[in-house]
């Protein structure tokens, strides 16, 4: 199987990138990072982000595009933009609704964006946080989202599941014909909170373990609290947790 590689939400740094978007990028390889997926572009155009990412050498893990951004108004431009960046992967990176009736409706709502998103030749993921699995109660609105979805692909926070209550690695195993992009990230004790790979209590090797078992082409690095170190200083130190184990589970 191929070794992943490995990449950074760059969520995780969004003061850097809204200070200086390429010395953000440039911190990121500095950081040993193969790829970014993006979470936003600034003011800059696809043209400019198409020529950091060739003069820094770095690679599109995906991109997290909101849902309006994929309605009708919107979505050529849209996916012109992915298409000049590079970008293969589309990632819805949320929704909430209040009712079954509306998340259905949302679930229906994709069909549609899938097939233009293939059309472009891309892929459509959805990114689940925890409230998937609560805000309905006693369902899960991931089924709901795969049910009459067989070509969306799913973005798995596994931390969130982790947070949801979910068992992480039963849950992958049910959904492995769906999952295709995994984020990692380590969650602190006391409070709840990320923190930086192997400081926290999450089975980070597991994790790794089953995403080889899945043939993933991306690990994507997420950290969203900092508890003693700057965010660029903290994902610099997740690259290098998560390379050590990545090297050992491929070994």
């Amino acid at each position: 199987m191929t070794k992943p590689k490995i990449g950074l939400q760059l969520w995780s740094i969004q003061d850097a990138c809204k200070e200086d978007f390429f010395a953000a990028l440039q911190a990121v390889k500095q950081a040993g990072y193969d790829g970014v997926e993006f979470a936003g572009y600034g003011d800059h155009s696809a043209e400019e982000i198409a020529s950091y990412l060739e003069k820094l050498q770095l690679e599109v893990a995906a991109s997290h595009i909101p849902y309006e951004a994929l309605q009708p108004e919107n979505i050529t431009e849209t996916l012109a933009f992915e298409q000049m960046i590079g970008n293969q992967r589309i990632v819805i990176p949320y929704a909430s609704f209040d009712s079954l009736e509306k998340w259905q409706a949302f679930a229906h709502s994709l069909t549609a964006i899938v097939k233009q998103v293939q059309a472009a030749g891309m892929t459509l993921y959805y990114h689940n946080h925890a409230h998937e699995f609560t805000e309905v109660p006693g369902q899960s609105m991931i089924d709901v989202l795969c049910k009459d979805n067989d070509q969306l692909r799913l973005e798995a926070d596994l931390y969130w599941l982790a947070f949801a209550g979910v068992d992480v690695l039963e849950w992958l195993k049910t959904y492995q014909g769906a999952v295709g992009l995994v984020h990692i990230k380590d969650m602190q004790a006391d409070p709840r909170e990320s923190t930086e790979i192997n400081s926290g209590i999450l089975p980070i090797k597991d994790y790794v373990i089953a995403a080889k078992t899945l043939d993933l082409p991306w690990l994507i690095v997420e950290q969203e609290a900092f508890q003693a170190y700057s965010p660029l200083e903290a994902t610099a130190i997740d690259y290098l947790q998560l390379k050590d184990i990545v090297e050992e589970v491929h070994q």
